[in-house]
């Protein structure tokens, strides 16, 4: 479980607390990845209460309890429980003492060294900590080993530790963490501890409990929804029905006499009111008459921007990849088969939307946020506010899901609640709260794309070309982003997943146009992986078909020894498929593989047709291969989540523009989720590996919408070239 500091209701420390912090820091252990050679400062004196944070990673307390600064937003992936692994286990720690606690905005302390600032995504919060928390939980150890061997007097190899106990090798001495920290925190961090081989491992690699699996159970975990300190004033906006749009005029007479509105701004992201409570808030909103200046804004409906995109993919874009002579093998191919493919705009939708609780008092901003880029966002509050960063208290907190949408390389929602918060001009803590309908109507959408496909076949079925052309608009222009990830006119995460084809196939070109588009965009759960690894695997299946291949046997011929870790995750399921028998009357099997963010995942889907004549999934077999699998429970949870999240996408979910350029979604009643009962039963095996541990949180995503649109056109003989596969209906 995770610990909670002792706070006033508006979240500042309380005196009691203040003095309990203090009187803990004199007698805990900290232990950071960067340190000087004392575990306290050079003079001896032991830090005030919070000095050791956040400059530290460990903490351990006289209760022995051992907690674990995360600086990773945890919105249900598990770095809580999955860092604190890693310290455990070179601690030898008992996993019940284990605590930890989200770290604050800071990034040269939090640094994400894969990203060069403090954030989380890319799936890479295991990637970018394994060795440095290891090193920290080591180090820890080291200390303490040493603690115990000055007191007792004997030579620290002779130490062992059990679960949290430390013993000499006679037994005639015991100790327990808390017992040693006083003496511990006087001596020197080792700056290299050893760390143990992978024979040693005790808790990586097994199944331990979630910290924060018992608090989020109870209803005792704090998530920014759940923040109302007090005098809080809380803020609703009502955005423009375009985007693009601005404000013209307001008529809020109607809102201000609404009991318990404070007040009517306008704000540039839209109208913002303010009230003392949410119900009075939104009734406020409901009531306003505002006029919009639609000159600036995006008129296009999808269809139109759908036949724009149709037009580019038609002709060769810039080379993302290019390989031998394409067009010369389709003209000389026996077989040619074309396709073209249309992927909509769609929402994140996490069932905690975007929301942000800020102070401004006495030229210092607290702001309490699920913040998971927190240099940016910290950036953006000062800009707004026009105060150095450092004047910036943003603290992290535990959110309700993401899949994207809470990582914006522009710091918009930030910024936008740091403006609702400037123009209010007091010192109370405004708390601004997106509806549903601000979700699902803002933006920020996975970007619409067409791909269009050409295969040749040759006259033994063997494929000998492949022509990919993809039309996408880029979220990286205009942000801080683009100098390094737009090169020479290709953008590398529209092409991600594409651009590397596993598969050989002698002649192949990926060629790329990126779109003008006033829709902003933003990457979704695993990026543009979702739509590129559709378009490959569904196609790649087609050409199967045609040429009386298998599909898993057609897949590891392509792949043959270069590429071991697709084949192992291939074969993986295919076992466990044999394992679950025949294929049941009126159903069919269809299989995907693909590697995203460092990780492999194979997935067969098993599909029938509902009387209403649409596809309904029953079960679903996965093998995933994320290198050293720290906590495999975690990671068979992060596939489930990931492939429910992929079949309602693919099933259901679009975004959709009438003409004028207004979005037809606005709640769940047209952008629905999968329900439970649509849930199909799964099965997750998790490879062995000892290779770096890689990314889980968004890998299993993108093989579930192809594997099940195999499955249904083996099933229908009907290919599934335009998403969603339920057709939206009014």
């Amino acid at each position: 479980m995770t610990r909670q500091p002792e706070t006033t209701a508006t979240g500042g420390l309380t005196r009691r607390g203040f003095l309990k912090g203090a009187a803990a820091s004199a007698a805990s252990l900290v232990i950071g990845v960067h340190l000087p050679n004392r575990a306290w400062a050079e003079d001896g004196v032991e830090p005030a209460a919070g000095a050791f944070a956040p400059n530290a990673f460990v903490r351990i307390d006289p209760d022995s309890t051992v907690t674990v600064i995360v600086k990773h937003i945890e919105f249900g992936q598990g770095p809580v429980t999955g860092l604190s692994t890693l310290v455990a286990e070179e601690l030898d720690a008992d996993w019940l003492q284990m605590r930890a606690e989200l770290a604050p905005a800071d990034t040269a302390k939090y640094t994400n060294k894969l990203f060069g600032l403090q954030g989380t995504g890319g799936s890479t919060a295991m990637a970018s900590s394994f060795e440095p928390m290891r090193k920290a939980g080591a180090a820890a150890r080291a200390v303490l080993v040493q603690a115990a061997a000055n007191r007792w007097g004997v030579d620290p190899g002779e130490i062992t530790i059990e679960r949290g106990t430390l013993s000499d090798g006679s037994g005639s001495h015991k100790a327990s963490f808390g017992d040693l920290v006083a003496d511990a925190a006087k001596l020197e961090v080792p700056g290299d501890p050893t760390l143990k081989s992978p024979d040693q491992f005790r808790l990586i690699g097994t199944q331990v409990g979630k910290l924060d699996t018992p608090e989020k159970s109870n209803g005792k975990q704090i998530f920014t929804l759940d923040l109302y300190p007090d005098d809080l004033i809380t803020a609703t906006i009502l955005h423009p029905p375009q985007f693009g749009a601005k404000v013209a005029s307001v008529d809020d007479s109607a809102a201000r006499a609404v009991k318990g509105v404070i007040d009517v701004k306008t704000v540039p992201a839209g109208v913002a009111v303010y009230a003392e409570n949410t119900h009075a808030a939104l009734k406020g909103r409901k009531a306003l008459k505002v006029q919009w200046d639609s000159s600036g804004a995006e008129t296009r409906s999808t269809l139109q921007m759908e036949r724009e995109y149709s037009q580019a993919a038609k002709k060769p874009g810039l080379d993302a990849r290019s390989d031998g002579d394409v067009e010369k093998a389709l003209g000389s191919a026996d077989t040619v088969i074309e396709a073209e493919y249309f992927f909509p705009f769609l929402a994140h939708a996490p069932m905690e939307t975007l929301d942000a609780v800020i102070q401004f008092k006495e030229g210092q901003i607290t702001a309490w946020m699920g913040t998971q880029i927190q240099t940016l966002d910290r950036g953006g509050l000062a800009q707004v506010f026009g105060v150095d960063k450092e004047k910036v208290m943003l603290y992290t907190q535990y959110a309700g899901g993401s899949f994207g949408r809470r990582a914006q390389p522009g710091a918009d929602f930030a910024v936008e609640a740091a403006q609702v918060s400037k123009a209010m001009d007091t010192d109370r803590p405004v708390k601004l709260m997106w509806t549903r309908e601000n979700d699902i109507q803002g933006g920020r959408y996975r970007p619409l794309a067409i791909h269009r496909l050409r295969g040749g076949l040759d006259k033994d079925g063997n494929i000998v070309a492949w022509d990919q052309q993809i039309a996408v608009q880029s979220f990286m222009k205009g942000t801080p982003f683009e100098d390094f990830m737009i090169k020479d006119g290709i953008d590398a995460s529209a092409v991600e997943g594409s651009k590397e084809l596993p598969y050989a196939i002698p002649n192949l070109r990926v060629g790329q146009h990126l779109m003008d588009n006033g829709v902003p965009t933003l990457w979704w759960r695993s990026v543009e992986h979702t739509h590129n690894a559709y378009a490959n695997e569904t196609f790649l299946d087609e050409l199967f078909e045609r040429a009386g291949t298998d599909p898993v046997e057609g897949r590891l011929a392509l792949l043959g020894d270069k590429h071991p870790r697709h084949s192992g995750v291939l074969k993986k399921v295919a076992e466990m498929v044999k394992k679950a028998g025949d294929v049941p009357e009126g159903r069919q099997r269809g299989v995907a593989v693909h590697k995203s963010f460092g990780s492999y995942v194979a997935q067969i889907a098993e599909v029938s047709k509902n009387a209403a004549g649409e596809p309904r999934v029953h079960r679903m077999w996965c093998a995933v291969d994320c290198g050293v699998p720290v906590n495999p429970d975690v990671i068979r949870a992060q596939m489930e989540g990931g492939m429910g999240y992929g079949i309602g996408a693919v099933l259901y979910d679009a975004i959709s523009l009438s003409d004028g350029g207004y979005v037809e979604q606005s709640n769940f009643d047209r952008y629905r989720s999968i329900r439970i009962n649509e849930m199909p039963d799964i099965e997750v095996e998790v490879i062995r590996s000892t290779e770096p541990p890689t990314g889980v949180g968004e890998p299993g995503t993108p093989p579930s919408g192809p594997a099940i649109a195999n499955a249904w056109r083996r099933l229908t003989g009907q290919s599934v070239h335009r998403l969603p596969l339920v057709p939206i209906t009014a």
